[in-house]
């Protein structure tokens, strides 16, 4: 996912996914404090027995892999004139995953949000404050283009939903059937739409993509669920003309290649979808 940035009182602060859950810079945050040498910042907010407990408990909520040994050690230690830490140290020696670290030019500290505001708390409440409404507005506006984005985009592949079954219930179910096989030639054709426009059904692309929750259509964009909501009402038509499956996977198939070429690359679309 592309780096999301938010301006808090005039620093840029970054903002990326890892393991899809929002890490904010610690880096930039430290900069509002010392902006030539925002590692030391860091640093030194490490050092705090405080941050080093808050830390440790935050690990122990989160964490079921985090070292508690090596955590009681920097415990003891932390606040103490000799005692050092640093974010690469403290995730090498006690397994921690709320806080990334990163070495090169596009590298830096990077840490959960629970703990960025903690540590922007550290540095100053007010910049805390400013660096939670800026926080909520960027995942308000995401949310709100989603939100758009996704209703457009389900709208479009329901318009014809109920002509589309309807169509299936009258042409191709028995008058007399159990609702198992009901299920099945319903399942049958909505993969059918699946192939003529992904080129694999709803089974094949689960075994593909095993990491992934919910179904191909979920992952769709937004000119392949127009597509396909047009193939459900052309399938529709076909059946009631008691077209064969396999003809009618050619034709849905011809459809599918024609319309994606014709939106693709279609401006209105592209403003509407928010590209």
């Amino acid at each position: 996912m592309k780096n999301n940035k938010i301006l808090v009182q005039n620093t840029e602060v970054s903002i990326k996914q890892h393991e899809k859950v929002d890490f904010i810079s610690l880096t930039d945050i430290a900069r509002a404090k010392n902006p030539d040498e925002p590692k030391d910042v860091v640093k030194n907010w490490l050092r705090s027995k405080t941050t080093i407990e808050f830390l440790g408990l935050w690990e122990y909520i989160n964490n079921p892999f985090f070292k508690g040994v090596e955590f009681d050690s920097f415990k003891n230690e932390a606040g103490s004139n000799s005692f050092t830490m640093s974010p690469t140290r403290w995730i090498e020696k006690t397994s921690a995953i709320g806080i990334i670290s990163k070495a090169g030019r596009y590298g830096g500290t990077y840490a959960h949000k629970d703990i960025a505001f903690e540590f922007a708390s550290w540095i100053s409440a007010e910049f805390k404050l400013f660096l939670i409404k800026e926080f909520q507005r960027l995942k308000e506006d995401e949310i709100q283009t989603k939100s758009l984005e996704w209703d457009l985009s389900r709208s479009l592949s329901k318009i014809n939903y109920k002509i589309h079954t309807d169509a299936i219930k009258e042409h191709l179910l028995p008058r007399t059937i159990n609702k198992p096989k009901e299920s099945f030639i319903y399942a049958n054709e909505a993969d059918l739409l699946n192939v003529a426009l992904f080129g694999m059904t709803s089974k094949e692309w689960r075994e593909a993509n095993k990491d992934k929750d919910g179904n191909v259509r979920d992952y769709a964009s937004v000119e392949q669920l127009i597509v396909l909501s047009n193939l459900e009402s052309i399938n529709a038509e076909l059946i009631k003309q008691d077209l064969p499956q396999n003809e009618r996977l050619v034709k849905l198939n011809q459809t599918a290649i024609a319309q994606m070429k014709s939106l693709i690359n279609n401006p209105t679309l592209k403003n509407l979808a928010g590209k």
